[in-house]
Formats: structure tokens, C-alpha cells, sequence
């Protein structure tokens, strides 16, 4: 199985010279870390930053520097700070080409659940509505399944959805996975983790074509 930062790994390689990438909450924010040097990629967060880098060692933290998910981050250079309606207007104006986004659930039909827990207390959907209204390119960095080894891919969503259909592609802790066709297909496996692991795993539908390559990083 794959750590927080190797799902980040995995999912850097989908960031593409000249991208403008929102990067969500949790894992996505590992994503920065791990982009190829050779390439320009513009990170976007949704408090009023483009440009973020890497995180920062630590004793080199500004507190003032901060990501949508109080992280401290840095910002590499030519960055730009700006208010949160400029912010949201490039993400409704559909300006960023790749979103990424944790989860808790998802379902075949590319629906996303990552807000609330029905019973607890959570303050709002926070900028999460806007981004799966408005994002083209929607991967999501998740675990596979819960502390309590369910399923997190699933035929239906049980808990409130942040957004319908819109999900195409899904990197967990055992798999990559593609939406197609309303079901999941499976793409690539962890290093060492057997196909019927992955199925076990997925409650939702699962297509499986030929032998199934392992994850490079």
C-alpha cells in the first residue's frame, strides 16, 4: 500500500507543463512537493495565492504564508496574493485546469462526498461547492477504505454530496483508478498489491482489462 506521500507522488505526475492546478485539503497539498523540476506549474489556493511552492523546512515557516487549509507554504517566485473574489472568480470562470481534491467517498458515477459527516460539527462546504461546479479535470487522493477496512469507492454515496458527476480520475492507496462509462476501471495497481485485493476493496463496479501494470514513481 501507498503512504500519504506516495498518493501525492503518483498523483504529480498527472500535473503537465503550464498547468494551473487547485490543490484541496490533506493529501493534495503533498502534490507540490513532488512536481517535476523541469516543468511550470502554477499552484493555485482558494484563500488568494498563485504561485505556492513546496513546503517550508522547518524554522523557515512564515506565519503569515498560509494555504486554504492553514498550512504554512511557501511561494516561489513572481508569486501573486489576491482577495477571495478574484480567487473564486478564476475557479468558477473555469481558469484552473486540474483540480485535486481529497475525499471521503466516492461513486461510480464520478460523485463526490467531502464535507460533512451527518452528526458533526463542520463550519460549511467552504470553496469545495465551487471548485466540483466548476473544475474540468477533477483527480481525487484518498485512502482506498476506512479505519474500519470499508470501502470508500462505492455504487452510491451515502454521506452529503459535494458534487455530481464530475470525478474522472482517483488515486488511492492501493490503485489508479479511471470513471468511465459509470464504473470504475482499473488502470494501475500499488507496488505489491494484487488485483483481487483492489476488488475486495471497491463496492462500486470494477473493470478489469488484461494484466494490470504496477504504479512507477
Amino acid at each position: 500500500m501507498l503512504d500519504k506521500n506516495q498518493i501525492a507522488q503518483r498523483i504529480a505526475q498527472e500535473v503537465k507543463e503550464g498547468y494551473y492546478v487547485n490543490l484541496g485539503i490533506g493529501i493534495p497539498t503533498l502534490v507540490a512537493n513532488f512536481v517535476r523540476d523541469d516543468i511550470q506549474v502554477e499552484f493555485q489556493s482558494e484563500n488568494g495565492i498563485l504561485g505556492m511552492g513546496p513546503f517550508p523546512f522547518e524554522g523557515e515557516e512564515d506565519a503569515d504564508l498560509i494555504n486554504a487549509g492553514k498550512q504554512t507554504i511557501t511561494a516561489l517566485k513572481g508569486a501573486s496574493y489576491f482577495d477571495s473574489a478574484t480567487s473564486f472568480s478564476m475557479i468558477r470562470g473555469q481558469h484552473v485546469d486540474l483540480t485535486i481534491l481529497g475525499a471521503m467517498e466516492v461513486s461510480q458515477n464520478g460523485d463526490i462526498a467531502n464535507w460533512k459527516i451527518p452528526g458533526k460539527m463542520v463550519k460549511g462546504m467552504g470553496g469545495a461547492m465551487d471548485l466540483v461546479a466548476s473544475a474540468q479535470n477533477i483527480i481525487v487522493a484518498m485512502m482506498h477504505t476506512n479505519r474500519a477496512g470499508q470501502s470508500k469507492l462505492l455504487k452510491q454515496c451515502s454521506l452529503p454530496l459535494t458534487g455530481v458527476n464530475c470525478v474522472k480520475k482517483i488515486v488511492s492507496n492501493l490503485a489508479v483508478l479511471e470513471i468511465i462509462d459509470g464504473k470504475f476501471k482499473l488502470l494501475e495497481r500499488a507496488p505489491g498489491v494484487p488485483v483481487s485485493e483492489i476488488q475486495q476493496a471497491t463496492l462500486g463496479d470494477l473493470i478489469i482489462e488484461g494484466d494490470i501494470p504496477q504504479m512507477k514513481f
